[in-house]
């Protein structure tokens, strides 16, 4: 390797090494505010006492059975808020461009509920598919997996 192809190399990597650094230690008006988030355990044990909202989902994995290729299906995954804090749903992450949930924006009071909507499209999937879709919310714990399978045909 030529010296100056060493050079750009060796600066490509610093430049690559910087942006790293600044967009891993910089700030982001974009953070949730602290206050919505209250973790009652702790190293002196759980404190029964603190307000906390906990999302409670009837059941966690929906089978489609078998679909035709190209089918677009939905299943709504319904929840209550089983905690005694307000219920905030921050977002649903699917591990798929195949998948996408939709959510309540607003909060959801103890004892209130709703659903998380999780739609499929089988376009260009054969065989047996399995997607998750991460419930993210401000309860304990924060993160809760939905699972749909089916078999494209």
């Amino acid at each position: 390797m030529s010296m100056k192809r060493k050079n750009i190399c060796f600066m490509a990597l610093l430049v690559g090494m910087a942006w790293m650094m600044s967009a891993c230690g910089g700030h982001s008006d974009d953070q949730v505010d602290t206050s919505l988030v209250h973790n009652p355990n702790s190293a002196q044990g759980y404190n029964d006492k603190e307000k906390v909202p906990q999302i409670r989902f009837d059941k966690e994995m929906h089978d489609f059975g078998v679909l035709a290729a190209g089918e677009n299906i939905s299943y709504s995954f319904k929840f209550t808020n089983a905690g005694n804090a307000d219920l905030i749903i921050t977002n649903c992450e699917a591990t798929c461009g195949c998948t996408v949930a939709d959510y309540p924006r607003n909060t959801i009071a103890p004892g209130e509920g709703g659903y998380v909507t999780v739609t499929f499209n089988s376009a260009g999937k054969a065989g047996q598919q399995l997607q998750e879709v991460t419930v993210v919310t401000n309860a304990q714990p924060a993160r809760t997996k939905l699972r749909i399978q089916a078999q494209v045909r």
